[in-house]
């Protein structure tokens, strides 16, 4: 027959069981979508709202586009609304090995307004980085 454990060992046992949780390592976040241009502005868009823990940020009115990140804030998605001058067009960055950052993008439409919209969102990011 076994003995019941006293209430100092039981608290003993939850304390070590916690602290080996927190040890534990943390799941990983699913993969970032990466960007298939050639799937085009509607299939890709597509494929990135499925993507399971993708965030989506509070729409800015004065902004041409949605903005999106993953559930570990590595990856961020900039998609052009409908009369935005770049649309259609995708752009993403992510937190790279060294800590800065690396932009991608897809442009379907007028070269000019996307090298534009991705010049503002570097520059947005390069303002985030200053103390």
């Amino acid at each position: 027959m076994r003995r019941p454990i006293g209430p100092r060992a039981a608290a003993a046992l939850a304390l070590a069981a916690f602290a080996l949780a927190a040890c534990a390592p943390k799941p990983s976040a699913p993969a970032a979508v990466a960007l298939d241009c050639a799937q085009g502005f509607a299939a890709l868009t597509a494929k990135l709202a499925a993507q399971p823990g993708l965030k989506a940020a509070p729409q800015e009115s004065s902004e041409p586009y949605r903005a999106y990140s993953t559930e570990d804030g590595q990856t961020s998605y900039f998609v052009t609304e409908p009369g935005a001058p770049a649309h259609p067009a995708i752009l993403m960055q992510q937190v790279d090995g060294a800590g800065g950052m690396r932009d991608t993008g897809c442009r379907y439409g007028d070269k000019a307004a996307y090298d534009q919209l991705a010049a503002y969102l570097s520059g947005l990011k390069a303002g985030r980085r200053r103390p």
